[in-house]
């Protein structure tokens, strides 16, 4: 293999992350836009700049922990020189030698002793009693701290550990068109190195690294990449093959899986307000050979959205909030998100959840089921949330997802009557989910 050129994975990797934490761009977004600017990288120093940015993103606050105190006059030193740091010391951080480091980064001086300095900085780290500790070594901000232990209680310091890991690949196998054994066969034979995942029956994990967009199996409509948590909150719509409601569908990750759980019949509605997101899901609708669904971009509020809705009134089997929320469940992927949140974001966040769910309840007729998701961890966005349309909507009651998963999964991803899954307990995003039956 050839060696990377540290260079110019240096000045990839300070563009990117500059772009997110100096200009407050999405990291997938900021990197996605350096290395397309950057064609003459090898494939190999591509992964390691998405690999150091998101590494650094991750471990944020703990590395800046550490470098004040390793390095005197961190605080003072010129933007571009505390970043050569921060992505130095991340690299440290996640086992790499600091000489070699220091080479690498072309640190010399007081900024290569500060690296020599960091065991030390990092026993100062631990020395912190646990409620000063616990933010810093966890990399989240205090408000967030607070809330990891709200969810989690004893094992808040896990959770925030699980969460900084990097996440597996993880694709859904289109059973319109092959099964995860006949899949697993045919990544095997693309040369990629792949397992069935333990808790969704459709899940496989990818274990190469590798651009899983170029292989033919994924050109071929085989496989979508979904993350195991994503395939079981999708699991709980059990969409019969009649009317169902995607209400959130976004680029259509969950509407395709519900279209292979209806063998490709009846009416299945996928509405967003983006109308970009939309054309995705037709492109990749189009790949998986999916004919049974019907996109329809929604104005996000007030009459006209209203009226957009009334063909649907009282008439599906299944509607599916997947609502926008928080992200907190997805942190491993999406690290940057951390540093975004605060009290007035999620309230807005649960303001909005709460009126996605009144508006799109309207959709459900009598005896059928509407199941309410999001990849957040908060209590505030999840068991709240349906507390609160339970109040206002007796008509409604909570069905227990052991019901729809079997007693044996059920157990394992569920808490109380609601599906509840977390990076270290369940190795997936973070992921909630709620079937609520409304009465015939």
């Amino acid at each position: 293999m050839r060696p990377l050129r540290e260079d110019l994975v240096l000045q990839a990797s300070l563009e990117a992350y500059g772009m997110v934490r100096h200009e407050g761009r999405l990291s997938d977004r900021a990197l996605d836009f350096t290395l397309r600017r950057k064609a003459h990288l090898y494939s190999t120093e591509r992964r390691a700049v998405a690999e150091r940015v998101y590494a650094l993103l991750r471990r944020q606050r703990t590395v800046d922990y550490l470098l004040s105190h390793a390095r005197p006059g961190f605080e003072q030193l010129q933007t571009t020189r505390q970043d050569v740091l921060r992505l130095a010391a991340s690299r440290i951080l996640h086992g790499e030698a600091a000489r070699q480091v220091a080479r690498d980064s072309a640190l010399t001086g007081a900024d290569a002793a500060a690296l020599d300095a960091l065991p030390e900085a990092a026993a100062a780290l631990d020395s912190l009693p646990a409620n000063q500790r616990f933010p810093l070594a966890a990399s989240l901000p205090d408000f967030l701290a607070e809330k990891f232990r709200e969810t989690f209680g004893e094992d808040a310091e896990r959770a925030a550990e699980a969460m900084n890991e990097r996440a597996p690949l993880t694709a859904r196998v289109n059973l319109l068109k092959t099964t995860r054994e006949a899949l697993l066969e045919r990544l095997k034979a693309e040369g990629v190195e792949c397992q069935p995942t333990p808790l969704s029956p459709m899940g496989v994990w990818l274990e190469t690294r590798v651009n899983a967009f170029s292989l033919e199996s994924f050109r071929e409509g085989l496989f979508e990449l979904q993350d195991e948590g994503s395939q079981l909150l999708g699991m709980l719509v059990d969409a019969p093959p009649t009317r169902v409601v995607d209400a959130c569908a976004g680029a259509g990750g969950k509407t395709l899986q519900l279209a292979a759980q209806m063998k490709n019949r009846g009416d299945l509605h996928a509405l967003d307000v983006d109308e970009g997101r939309i054309d995705e899901l037709r492109k990749r609708a189009r790949r998986d050979g999916v004919h049974n669904v019907r996109t329809q971009v929604i104005p996000p509020e007030g009459p006209t959205a209203d009226e957009a809705l009334v063909p649907l009134k009282d008439k599906a089997d299944r509607v599916l909030v997947d609502a926008p929320c928080s992200g907190t469940g997805t942190y491993r992927r999406k690290p940057d998100a951390r540093y975004r949140l605060g009290p007035d974001e999620l309230a807005n966040h649960v303001a909005r959840q709460k009126a996605l769910l009144e508006r799109f309840s309207t959709l459900v007729k009598p005896g059928g089921r509407l199941i309410y998701g999001t990849c957040s961890i908060l209590r505030e966005e999840n068991e709240a949330v349906v507390e609160d349309f339970l109040a206002r909507h007796p008509d409604f009651s909570v069905r227990p997802v052991t019901e729809e998963l079997g007693p044996e999964l059920g157990a394992k991803v569920s808490r109380g009557p609601f599906l509840r899954l977390a990076p270290h307990l369940h190795g997936t995003d973070g992921f909630f989910g709620a079937i609520l039956v409304r009465a015939k």
